[in-house]
């Protein structure tokens, strides 16, 4: 790998083992410190756990420590996580959870700065290098995908294209008028992109791009083919989430794309059983759980990510990678890069009275985009058609406003809705599994 005059790469990533560890040792005894003093719910929880700060002896002691979970973050929203005051803030990240209110993250400037560096090196060992032209075509807003590329593309030194999602066929002329190396997005909407090169008589394999940074949704190795075929490109994926940073938490290599490597400088990764929360060792599969190591308005301790995968030693770097995520271990569905639960769909259908608290909901793919069908059914035993078709608009319009993701929305006749004796069967996947 070459590593001379590079701004995102940095001696750590290939320092000893031991070295390494020490700095994670020092780091997470600060952070500790800090989530103790400063956030009470940090405070009571280890308190309950019967461990201080000074419990921590060594990495592997990290295991007595309590872990953090959503609804942790829930309780005490908006900012009862927060370590700072709040006017230290610079700038608050959200996203939505299984009840529909949201996770609440803050970042004070140290941590705008840090996420940009993370994601400068994301974007380096993804084959990005300063000057590039970079597409970003991630969401912008509360949802930290945007921002965090936005601002490590920046950081690196390349000349960032602010498209955001959405009014495809404009992409593809951008991408054709401004002639840009990289792409940040999801892959399925990568895919959407090559079909809207077609409409417009465009050879996407002609396109500029050469390297695509691909996250916010699980996808598969069929898929990865896909995208490199149609575009002549590399694609590569990255992992993040908002609780922990946002995007830049993880990072494929563009020389190997064989597993993502941690930023352990920065993130203390472990992997448990989800059952028993027994720390595994390298190698087994299970559940990653997150310490943040450098982060001063939100120090997030053992957050339980609810995906699934397995650390892997590193190869041209120290650090460990993680397997590709196979899949969660709760219910979450991740449609077009939109987290979805169940529990999101009923409580909006609860609020209409005319409505049973019966539901199904359909997962199925339309071209290279994912498509989510929620079937309802009415508590009369008919509806006209004229209330049918405010049911569907209205709910149509709510999951929208309140999830962020377009459904459609199908009323079935009373009693169509299938039923169950034991645990009710909410989700039906009809997506292709490769």
């Amino acid at each position: 790998m070459n590593q001379s005059h590079s701004p995102a790469w940095e001696a750590i990533e290939t320092a000893s083992r031991d070295e390494l560890n020490a700095l994670q040792l020092e780091r997470l005894k600060q952070t500790l410190k800090l989530a103790y003093d400063k956030v009470p719910h940090y405070r009571e929880a280890f308190e309950q756990s019967g461990v201080t700060p000074e419990s921590l002896q060594d990495l592997e002691s990290l295991s007595n420590f309590p872990f953090t979970l959503k609804q942790d973050l829930r309780k005490n929203y908006p900012f009862g996580m927060f370590a700072v005051p709040r006017e230290e803030v610079l700038r608050i990240h959200a996203s939505s959870g299984t009840t529909g209110q949201p996770t609440v993250v803050g970042y004070t400037r140290k941590d705008v700065d840090t996420w940009a560096h993370v994601m400068a090196r994301t974007i380096w060992a993804c084959g990005g290098r300063p000057g590039d032209l970079a597409h970003v075509a991630y969401g912008y807003g509360l949802f930290t995908g945007g921002l965090g590329a936005h601002y490590g593309a920046e950081k690196l030194g390349c000349t960032v294209i602010p498209v955001s999602g959405g009014l495809t066929e404009r992409q593809v002329r951008l991408i054709h008028d401004f002639q840009p190396a990289l792409i940040m997005v999801t892959p399925s909407y990568l895919l959407a992109l090559a079909e809207e090169f077609d409409r417009q008589e465009l050879d996407a394999r002609d396109s500029s791009l050469r390297i695509g940074i691909c996250g916010a949704e699980p996808w598969t190795p069929s898929m990865r083919k896909e995208i490199e075929d149609r575009f002549q490109m590399q694609c590569l994926d990255i992992y993040g989430l908002s609780e922990v940073i946002g995007p830049g938490v993880s990072s494929e290599c563009i020389e190997e794309k064989d597993g993502l490597y941690i930023w352990e400088d920065h993130f203390y990764p472990e992997i448990i059983d989800p059952q028993t929360g027994e720390v595994l060792p390298d190698g087994e599969a299970g559940e990653l759980v997150i310490t943040s190591l450098t982060k001063e308005a939100f120090p997030i301790i053992r957050y339980r990510t609810r995906d699934l995968t397995r650390l892997l030693p590193g190869k041209n770097r120290t650090m460990r990678r993680m397997e590709k995520v196979t899949g969660r271990s709760d219910d979450m569905m991740i449609v077009r890069g939109v987290n979805v639960f169940p529990t999101q769909i009923e409580e909006i259908l609860l609020e209409d009275s005319r409505l049973s608290p019966n539901y199904m909901i359909e997962l199925s793919r339309e071209g290279a985009l994912d498509a989510m069908t929620v079937l309802c059914e009415p508590r009369e035993s008919e509806l006209s058609a004229e209330v049918s078709e405010d049911i569907v608009n209205s709910l149509v319009s709510h999951i929208k406003n309140r999830i962020g993701v377009t459904a459609m929305v199908r009323v079935e006749p009373q009693g169509g809705i299938e039923r169950s004796a034991g645990k009710a069967r909410r989700i039906v996947d009809k997506r292709p599994k490769n």
